[in-house]
């Protein structure tokens, strides 16, 4: 539809009281966030000239800025920045769960695949009850039983193996002395361990974070972790192989098995059949851009593509500007149309690609121009009561639409280095705190590393009420679908690097990327202004606006075309460095802790 049609169509039905629909299905639902709000501070961006690194808390950026520093290159960085993000923001992610990374050689781009695997020892009845219907979403996930196999370790050493400059060994150094040493706990961690109701029923886990009365330690408390300190300075001595056998690996083990009331099913020899793999990475072009980005198992960059190449099948995104600095109506409600379109693909399409076959044997098929287009004309005036699912390449799916599920937290790192190479790296242990199970790697020291609740990212129910099979159903081995979207981007042109991007936030990691992109790519911000943008999104059902950032006559314009409106906290994470002004501009999150660094 074109612009001036849309224009046409939109002023015709607000003047017709009759074009109001009903709501849409799920119009009382309020989505649980992947990890509660606990603050805003304003960011004014980073210039640099020569590299760059952009990461969720000030610790972890000082120790990738050190390691860039010393010559090391842009993934040498990252190992160090994840080795602290998993000491000093024990929430999102660390050693105890998985990763995508994407990384750009000045040649060529190459995505590495850490996502964790289900043990060989479940089945698709996983996350059923005794009456068949599915789990509560928490009675699934502490414990044992959604425990995948870790990956972030293996992806990491081999994408060192290929790209890394310093030793391994030396990568480990800052997260080591901090752990040993002590850092102070931070207004954001001391925020979510506040509000967390499961944590502390760990021992392991209380001892580490809580005081004898069960409160929280204060913000400035030092704290020290000597079990993850000698947990990594095995694997920085030995290698991944440490941690995938020996004691590591039983204590590891024993933890999932042992859970007195939601035990696991992952063994020793899940842990020593684990593989990182080497994909073939994911990239579409969007206007003058090319966008490159994991597929699947995760559905982040077939999402986030399809969504933007949607959009500009209707009315394209360059013309459309803000208003008063912020997303119009008419653009947030064109946004989720798109975006109901994409997240009805994804539910019925997109799961591990060793165990599904992509639409028409490619996942671009998802992507081609003339298959957005005819899901663009399915966009009108009026909200979509319900989005089907498209038939990419004209055939027919026999995968039936997982429902929709809570999905969780992750977090971002984005790194340009001084020979140019790039680095765009989403990790996760899933849920806050993942299983809350605290592994002390067979030390018997205090403190340690959290495990993952990874599985519950596969779909509850394995089918649907007329038996047809669900894509992402649980399998063993299989690699649970993600929404993970680090993403690196090109110009067209030339094929020089423009920016390295990224986000967590469960399933609107998505919509958090795709804002991130519009702003730099279209609407012309800076990253530090895209970043900061008000978020916006939705899963499937009502429109998903941040909190006190949208007039009231943005929320009326919506509820005439029909949408349901939510407004609550969307706590994005976004990290991103572009290429500007002859060298590096990054931003970082004003709703979490992150800043930038570089020289």
């Amino acid at each position: 539809m074109s612009s001036r049609r849309w224009a046409a169509t939109v002023a015709a039905c607000l003047g017709l009281a009759g074009c109001i629909g009903a709501p849409p299905p799920h119009a009382g639902d309020r989505p649980a966030q992947p990890e509660a709000a606990s603050g805003h501070v304003e960011q004014q961006g980073w210039s640099s000239t020569r590299y760059s690194v952009a990461a969720a808390n000030p610790l972890a950026t000082q120790a990738g800025y050190g390691v860039l520093k010393a010559g090391g290159s842009a993934v040498d960085a990252a190992i160090a920045v994840q080795m602290v993000l998993g000491l000093v923001e024990p929430q999102s992610s660390g050693i105890g769960g998985g990763a995508f990374l994407m990384h750009w050689d000045g040649r060529q781009v190459r995505s590495y695949d850490g996502r964790e695997t289900a043990p060989a020892g479940v089945d698709d009845k996983l996350f059923l009850q005794g009456d068949g219907r599915p789990m509560a979403f928490h009675d699934a996930a502490v414990g044992g039983r959604a425990v995948g196999v870790p990956g972030t370790l293996r992806m990491l050493e081999i994408a060192h193996r290929a790209h890394g400059r310093l030793p391994w060994a030396a990568l480990f150094e800052p997260a080591i002395t901090l752990a040993e040493s002590g850092f102070r706990v931070s207004p954001r961690l001391h925020a979510l361990l506040r509000g967390d109701q499961h944590l502390r029923k760990d021992i392991t886990a209380a001892r580490q974070f809580y005081a004898d009365d069960g409160q929280p330690l204060p913000v400035g408390t030092l704290l020290r972790n000597p079990a993850l300190a000698a947990v990594m300075r095995t694997v920085a001595e030995h290698g991944a192989d440490a941690f995938y056998g020996g004691a590591i690996a039983r204590s590891i083990v024993g933890k999932v098995q042992g859970h007195a009331s939601n035990p696991g099913r992952l063994s020793a020899q899940d842990l020593v059949d684990y593989r990182a793999q080497v994909r073939a990475p994911l990239c579409a072009d969007w206007q003058r851009w090319r966008l490159c980005g994991m597929g699947p198992p995760s559905s982040g960059q077939i999402a986030v593509m399809q969504i933007l190449g949607t959009l500009d099948h209707v009315v394209p995104t360059a013309a459309v500007p803000l208003q008063d600095g912020i997303p119009s109506a008419d653009f947030l409600h064109l946004y989720t149309e798109a975006s109901k379109l994409a997240f009805a693909d994804r539910a019925r399409h997109v799961a591990d690609p060793d165990f599904v076959a992509a639409p028409a044997g490619r996942w671009s098929s998802l992507l081609d121009a003339s298959y957005l287009r005819e899901r663009a004309a399915l966009i009108g005036p009026q909200t979509m009561p319900t989005a089907p699912p498209g038939q990419p390449g004209g055939q027919r799916s026999a995968w039936a639409a997982q429902p929709e599920q809570p999905e969780y937290g992750t977090s971002h790192i984005s790194i340009v280095d001084a020979q140019g190479q790039a680095v765009a790296m989403t990790s996760t242990i899933e849920d806050q705190f993942g299983a809350r199970q605290m592994v002390d790697g067979g030390t018997g020291l205090p403190g340690g590393f959290l495990l993952n609740n990874e599985l519950t990212d596969f779909s509850f129910a394995p089918t649907d009420a007329q038996g047809r099979p669900i894509a992402n159903r649980v399998q063993p081995g299989k690699r649970p679908r993600s929404s993970m979207s680090p993403t690196l981007v090109f110009d067209r042109a030339g094929g020089q690097l423009q920016m390295s991007a990224g986000s967590p936030g469960g399933a609107l990691i998505i919509h958090f990327t795709a804002k991130a992109l519009l702003g730099t790519l279209a609407w012309g911000l800076d990253a530090q202004q895209a970043i900061a943008l008000p978020n916006f999104g939705t899963t499937g059902g009502p429109v998903l606006l941040e909190a006190g950032r949208f007039p009231p006559a943005t929320r009326n314009t919506l509820k005439t075309r029909g949408h349901s409106v939510i407004e609550l906290d969307l706590t994005s994470g976004l990290q991103a460095i572009e290429r500007r002004g002859g060298g590096w501009f990054g931003g970082a999150d004003p709703r979490r802790e992150g800043i930038v660094m570089g020289d």
